[in-house]
């Protein structure tokens, strides 16, 4: 959500700007723009729309000169919030004098009473946003010193914040802090690169520095001085990127979402490699901190998510009720710290985080932690905020997800889920035997999904007969509950078809109601626990003339009887089946969308990474 690229070194800015912002793309966002400093003035260059359309203006707009002798600058993507996405409200934002730029993610709380006091000082706003507020109190708080202008600035603040900040009256320095928005600054030899995202700086440099919340950063081209909002220095170390430039290049794909479906069994190889000891049939998870006893004293696990994640989690309370005999449940994230949640010293929170920098989930972290509870993260992103604040969990190794909707992140989590329920079921009631049987499942995971991507092709041909309808409805059972969910919410994230998850026999509640001829079903009929109580509920959604599309497990002629159309799966225990059974989804939706000619990478009105409540 929004994107933020600082460059300053011993290059032109420009070109390094425009390319970090493009590597931003796939956050979202609905409008561009850059500022420089030029003899000694800042100029700023906007424009509504893509990142191609900022480079096209700023070359049609500015001389020459400017792409090649300006060796520092800011630029930004943004997602709307405050005012619709057009070029006045784009970023960057002046104050009153024009001297300083800022460009900003995440939202001020109290930018209308800030604005009105600055309007009663004599300031002149152009845009509807928050973000020129902040840039015309920095310019207001401005003595000469941008660093203890940009301090000041920030106490005054509530909310969020990602910054970065330059002054044409101190050249050669970019000030940048944060607060609930990632910034991560590139290190590297006569340049610094000041970004909200690693993506931006893969080019430059795989070494990097992670701020902390209420960190302010004074950048110069070859050095770092970071401090709290108290002016009083503080230590971040240097870290290693874990992925490279070439990760985040499409590979030959057509889209980033179908590189991402393909790379998925090895991205579960890298999840489970060195995590399952065969030995005790229990896995190995080392991040998790945590000692036999230390499992068999968590008494309850609550799971906490927002959309993907959340349906990651719904699987892992299957998974950790079923193999742990332990009490679970699913929080939404965006709910947990405002329903004053019951939660205790022998309660585990797993905080489910893609991105690691989640709003919602990152307060439930905060909130979970203040109640005494043990906290840990499941994150993608190594160096992430909720990575950082939990201090233990699992990292899932599926390396940089670009496209907006979740695929390989989404499977990597369940997988992890799944070990992290062994583990627990290890340390309880779970025998040697049965979890070597499980473990063993585990295992076959990346085959099993495999053998459901050899699949691709016909999988595209069953797409072209729903490509046309407008509506769609998921179901399933027990753990192929949240699979319908997932499946649901991929088809409308990037085909906009309106597809609905539900368990199947809800139907019957009030959803049978909208079923015409025609309507497509999407049914999880794998042959788990429950399956002919599904079947019977395919023939109650046949008897009122839809269209059912059955995912059924491999051999399964009594299921396939009963589908208009069948994509099978491979043979394996019902939670192991969720992961194939979710891939195989993945491309029904992704081939749907393809054929529809959506922008399937970065669907309208979404974000890959949401850090705002």
């Amino acid at each position: 959500m929004c994107g933020i690229v600082g460059y300053i070194g011993k290059s032109a800015a420009p070109p390094i700007l425009i390319n970090g912002l493009r590597r931003l793309e796939y956050r979202g966002y609905d409008s561009a723009g850059m500022a420089i400093v030029d003899h000694g003035k800042i100029v700023v260059a906007k424009a509504a729309g893509k990142v191609a359309n900022l480079n096209d203006k700023a070359k049609a707009e500015w001389p020459a000169s400017r792409f090649t002798e300006s060796s520092y600058g800011i630029a930004h993507t943004r997602w709307a919030t405050h005012g619709p996405p057009t070029e006045v409200n784009a970023h960057p934002h002046l104050d009153q004098s024009g001297d300083i730029a800022v460009v900003h993610n995440g939202i001020i709380e109290n930018y209308r009473s800030l604005r009105a006091k600055l309007e009663a000082k004599g300031s002149k706003f152009v845009s509807e946003t928050d973000t020129e507020v902040l840039a015309h109190l920095i310019g207001d708080r401005y003595r000469g010193d941008l660093f203890q202008a940009v301090c000041d600035a920030l106490h005054q603040v509530e909310g969020t914040f990602g910054i970065a900040v330059i002054s044409a009256k101190e050249p050669g320095k970019i000030i940048t802090a944060r607060r609930g928005s990632p910034i991560v600054l590139g290190i590297a030899s006569g340049e610094t690169i000041v970004a909200s995202d690693a993506s931006a700086i893969l080019s430059h440099t795989q070494r990097v520095i992670y701020l902390d919340d209420n960190d302010i950063a004074l950048v110069t081209a070859d050095h770092v001085d970071i401090r709290d909002l108290n002016n009083v220095p503080v230590n971040r170390e240097i870290s290693e990127l874990e992925f490279d430039a070439g990760s985040a290049e499409k590979g030959g794909h057509e889209h980033f979402m179908l590189k991402e479906i393909f790379e998925q069994p090895d991205c579960l190889r890298n999840a489970i490699r060195g995590r399952l000891d065969f030995s005790i049939g229990s896995s190995v998870l080392s991040g998790m901190g945590t000692s036999p006893r230390d499992l068999a004293e968590i008494h309850r696990v609550v799971l906490v998510g927002c959309g993907t994640s959340l349906h990651s989690g719904l699987i892992g309370e299957y998974a950790i009720e079923d193999l742990a005999d332990t009490l679970a449940e699913v929080q939404q994230a965006a709910e947990f710290r405002y329903r004053n949640p019951i939660i205790g010293r022998n309660d585990l929170v797993l905080a489910i985080s893609q991105s690691g920098e989640t709003a919602d989930t990152l307060a439930a972290v905060r909130e979970a932690h203040q109640k005494g509870a043990f906290v840990m993260g499941l994150c993608n992103v190594v160096g992430s905020t909720i990575a950082r604040e939990t201090g233990r969990g699992i990292y899932l190794h599926a390396g940089p997800e670009i496209s907006v909707a979740s695929t390989k992140a989404f499977t990597s989590q369940v997988a992890v889920l799944l070990m992290i329920a062994l583990k627990l079921g290890r340390a309880r009631r779970f025998s040697r035997e049965d979890g070597l049987a499980f473990a063993l499942g585990i295992e076959s995971i990346p085959s099993l999904v495999e053998k459901v991507l050899e699949s691709n092709d016909k999988i595209a041909q069953l797409a072209e007969g729903y490509l046309h309808q407008q509506h769609a409805f998921f179901i399933g059972r027990g753990p192929m509950y949240p699979v319908a969910l997932e499946g649901a919410l991929k088809l409308k994230e990037i085909s906009y078809i309106h597809a609905e998850g539900y368990h199947a026999a809800e139907l019957k509640h009030g959803p049978i109601a909208l079923l015409e001829k025609g309507t497509p079903v999407i049914a999880l009929a794998n042959d788990i626990p429950g399956k002919d109580k599904t079947l019977g509920n395919i023939e109650e959604c046949k008897a009122r003339g839809a269209r059912i599309l059955g995912l059924i497990t491999e051999g399964d002629e009594e299921a396939a009887a009963v589908m208009d159309d069948i994509i099978t799966i491979p043979a394996c225990h019902p939670l192991i089946a969720t992961i194939p059974t979710a891939v195989a989804l993945q491309l029904f939706a992704y081939h749907i969308a393809r054929l529809r000619g959506c922008e399937i990478d970065q669907p309208r009105n979404l974000a890959k990474s949401v850090t705002v409540e």
